[in-house]
């Protein structure tokens, strides 16, 4: 009786690195944004992460990301524009909609690695994304490196047309721990 016992516990240890539930290292993700503006190509950033994670590359119909970021984090160098961004309605109007969230429906694998389907809610406006991404699995550790693109007419981000590109690319990199 012993023995099953232990025999047991090993395989549950064993299996518990790739169990799935992960937790977000905040405050080294990296929430990255470019948009071609009207002197070149922005870069920024977002920092305010909050997710939870139940990934395991073996039961994907079990798997699921749930994510959110704190808007007001926007960052692209520039005060008077971080201002703009976070302040008009125009754009982010951060105190009116404070988070940008996410939440996966399914996650498939795909030949560059994985694919999570759900909604994107920006502006209080949700539509449905994919999120392309990889998992670097280091036992008790990985990393989720991902990047999609949002167009911003879909989520009232600006005026349509004029100077600022009509696409969003966002790049994302969270290191993880197993919990």
């Amino acid at each position: 009786m012993k023995f099953k016992q232990i025999l047991a516990a090993s395989a549950i240890i064993l299996i518990m690195p790739v169990a799935g539930n992960w937790k977000a290292d905040t405050a080294n993700a990296k929430v990255n944004f470019t948009v071609h503006g009207p002197f070149g190509t922005v870069h920024g950033s977002f920092t305010g992460l909050t997710a939870t994670i139940n990934f395991n590359e073996k039961n994907l119909s079990g798997s699921s990301i749930e994510a959110s970021i704190d808007a007001k984090t926007v960052s692209t160098g520039v005060s008077l524009r971080n201002s703009d961004l976070r302040n008009k309605e125009e754009w982010l109007n951060t105190d009116k909609y404070p988070r940008i969230s996410f939440k996966s429906k399914k996650i498939e694998k795909t030949d560059k690695g994985f694919k999570a389907i759900g909604d994107l809610t920006i502006k209080g406006i949700t539509k449905p994304a994919e999120i392309p991404f990889t998992f670097t699995n280091k036992e008790s550790s990985g990393v989720f490196a991902g990047q999609f693109t949002v167009t911003r007419s879909d989520y009232n981000i600006g005026k349509p047309g004029g100077s600022v590109g009509a696409v969003i690319t966002i790049i994302l990199t969270v290191p993880v721990k197993n919990s």
